[in-house]
Order: C-alpha cells, then sequence, then structure tokens
C-alpha cells in the first residue's frame, strides 16, 4: 500500500482526529452510493477499499506516537540508517527504540528488525520480521538469508546444548 497519509490527503504527522476527519471527507465524496453508473459505483468500491485500508493504517500510526508523545516520528529510512548505527556502536535496545520511530513499515524497515532481534536472541521475532521482508520484496537474497540464520539460530536454541548455553549466558548467535 501507498503511504496511508498521502492516500488520506494528509500529513504524515497528521493526529488521530486528522485521520478521522479526512476518511470521514473521503468516504463522503467516494462513497458507492453516491453513483448511479455501475462503472462508476464499482470504481468508488474499489477506492473505498483503498481508503478503509489507508484509515485503519493511518490511525494506528497517530495512536502510537499519541501514546509516545516524546518520540518524535521520522521517514523510515532515516529511521533504519539510524537503527543500524546504534546496532554497530552495541546498543540493540537503542536501534529498537529509534526503529520504532518510523513513520511507516517498508521491507528494509522489517530487515533492520529482524537484524536487531537476532542481536538480542530473540530469534522467532526475528524469523517473523525477516519473513514480513521477504514477503514484502520476495527478490532480495539478504532478507531470504536472515530469515534462515533466524530458524537455525531458533532451532539451535532449542537443543541441550543451545538451553545450557541461554543459562549460561553465552550468546547463541557467535560464530562457533
Amino acid at each position: 500500500m501507498n503511504d496511508p497519509f498521502a492516500v488520506l490527503g494528509i500529513e504524515p504527522t497528521s493526529d488521530e482526529e486528522a485521520v478521522r476527519r479526512a476518511y470521514h471527507a473521503c468516504a463522503k465524496k467516494y462513497h458507492p452510493d453516491q453513483f448511479q453508473d455501475e462503472a462508476q459505483r464499482e470504481a468508488a468500491t474499489q477506492r473505498m477499499i483503498v481508503m478503509n485500508e489507508a484509515y485503519e493504517a493511518a490511525l494506528k500510526l497517530a495512536a502510537s506516537r499519541a501514546k509516545a508523545p516524546f518520540r518524535e516520528m521520522m521517514p523510515c529510512e532515516e529511521a533504519v540508517k539510524l537503527a543500524f548505527r546504534m546496532l554497530e556502536r552495541g546498543s540493540p535496545e537503542s536501534a529498537l527504540r529509534q526503529l520504532l520511530r518510523a513513520m511507516t513499515r517498508s521491507a528494509d524497515w522489517y530487515y533492520a528488525q529482524g537484524t536487531i532481534l537476532m542481536e538480542m536472541e530473540q530469534f522467532a521475532s526475528a524469523e517473523q520480521s525477516f519473513r514480513e521482508a521477504v514477503r514484502m520484496d520476495p527478490n532480495k537474497v539478504e532478507y531470504r538469508r536472515g530469515a534462515l540464520d533466524a530458524l537455525v539460530a531458533q532451532r539451535k536454541s532449542r537443543t541441550l546444548i543451545g538451553r545450557v548455553k541461554h543459562a549460561l549466558g553465552i550468546r547463541q548467535n557467535q560464530k562457533e
């Protein structure tokens, strides 16, 4: 889907009330009941489907910003770059916090989240993130590699040796 805020014709920093107003204005203008011609009605129905999806996504993003007003949201690409910088400095928790400041989520965003979660040894969640990146952009080999690495790490962590290493605090994803 395109940027949900753009679909509704509002700024990405809009709050929940602005999202609702924009959606209602669009719904009033493009509702299928407004049209008599069957072709126009079908086109309006398709447009309403897109607007409904955009409304839900924009409302969710606006609500998440409202819950955390101390965080300033940023473009996805910028959040991903900042998260990788924090990860390079050895701070995966800070990297994850920076990543969550993204206004939207892309395949690169999910790849970055998977990479961070691998570092935090949350292998099942990392695999889900990598798989979402693969779903969004199936042609990127690095996304597929990340999903495979997460699956292997997850299986290793379930073995007796993996559980012992975890109990002793030995990192699972170190090269053996």
